[in-house]
């Protein structure tokens, strides 16, 4: 393995040396133990910070899976179920016909809520109550588990939700507890980040064009229906501090070697600590919905809180992969075959994959020698 280490690393700079790139992190464990630690570029151009294995990104939602291990654990303590309804917990969101919404259902994008108002703006995302209470006053778009629709924002506060009715605690302050601590990431993963942290973030940037792109789409265009204009994640939107220290649980605020640690210990002990159970990563994996995305138009398939295949692949393609992709090109996932974890982390907002499907066929060609 230190073949991959070496292999990663010379990818990465070849992308930071290039100007592809600006600053970036990977990380991969294998049964438990990681393998790789490398970096590469800037944390922050303006003063020349160099980008450090502690430096926190904003992955956007790459943090997903953080949201959903604080759900697994949940679970695993028995404190709901996955085809526990949601208005066991919060009876609100059963209004104007969602009472048969399970949290299976969430986990698997097909509860039908796949937009916030669209009058929704930056400062309202930060306010928790008032995000909550006008998703579950929203109206479904159909029958809760009938159609699938990637939840860009509403997966977050409605995980974050049950979590908070089932505890009594913030989902921040639970994942904190419950996963990111005992695996010693706590300073690594957020949801909601400190202000006091902020100084150790990598600064996001967006790649030339893409706020004219941005400003040029048509108001009625699909990717507005996840959420307004003016809540969609940019650079802009991603430094802003209001933005950076809500718990906003649909995205989140990492470093690549805490979230793949996150996905190792769903597979495997990591230091003693593994987040759910043998049967318990059977069910996560085994509980999927296949569908055309109601809003994007492209057939997807989501296991329990995970999309499900190999990054850049047909989604039948190793279905054992269970991943998810941040705005901007982060990503991170498990592969439940191989027992591989790994996440890339970047600072430069760009429109695709291709750093992290790089990284992916990396990996893949040297697991399987």
């Amino acid at each position: 393995m230190n073949d991959l280490q070496q292999q990663i690393q010379e990818a990465i700079d070849g992308l930071v040396e290039s100007g592809t790139e600006r600053g970036l992190q990977t990380a991969v464990y294998r049964h438990g133990e990681q393998v790789v630690d490398a970096v590469s570029g800037l944390a922050d151009p303006e003063t020349g910070r160099p980008v450090a294995p502690d430096t926190p990104f904003y992955a956007y939602s790459v943090g997903k899976a953080a949201t959903s291990a604080v759900a697994h654990v949940l679970v695993e303590r028995g404190l709901f179920g996955y085809d526990t309804p949601v208005v066991a917990m919060w009876p609100e969101f059963g209004a104007h016909g969602k009472e048969s919404a399970t949290v299976r259902h969430v986990l698997t994008h097909t509860v039908g809520v796949p937009g916030i108002p669209d009058n929704t703006t930056p400062e309202d995302l930060c306010d928790w109550n008032k995000m909550c209470a006008a998703i579950a006053d929203s109206e479904p778009w159909w029958e809760p588990g009938a159609k699938i629709a990637y939840h860009a924002y509403t997966f977050g506060y409605i995980v974050g939700e049950i979590v908070r009715r089932a505890t009594g605690k913030p989902i921040s302050q639970v994942l904190r507890e419950e996963v990111a601590g005992p695996l010693g990431v706590e300073d690594e993963v957020y949801f909601g980040m400190p202000e006091s942290e902020h100084g150790r973030l990598a600064r996001l940037e967006d790649v030339e064009g893409s706020a004219e792109f941005l400003a040029s789409m048509p108001d009625d265009a699909p990717f507005f229906k996840l959420g307004p204009r003016a809540t969609i994640p940019t650079a802009e939107f991603g430094n802003r501090p209001d933005i950076l220290k809500a718990d906003i649980p649909a995205g989140g605020k990492v470093t690549a070697r805490g979230i793949a640690r996150i996905y190792a210990a769903l597979m495997d002990e990591v230091d003693g600590v593994r987040l759910v159970s043998p049967e318990r990563l059977r069910e996560i994996s085994a509980g999927t919905f296949t569908g055309m995305d109601q809003i994007m138009g492209f057939p997807t398939t989501w296991a329990l809180g995970y999309s499900v295949g190999q990054l850049g692949a047909d989604p039948r393609v190793r279905r054992s992969v269970l991943g998810v992709g941040g705005v901007g090109g982060s990503y991170a996932c498990a592969d439940t075959a191989t027992g591989v974890a790994w996440a890339l982390t970047k600072n430069r907002l760009t429109a695709d994959f291709a750093a992290s499907e790089l990284i992916s066929g990396i990996v893949a060609k040297v697991v399987a020698k």
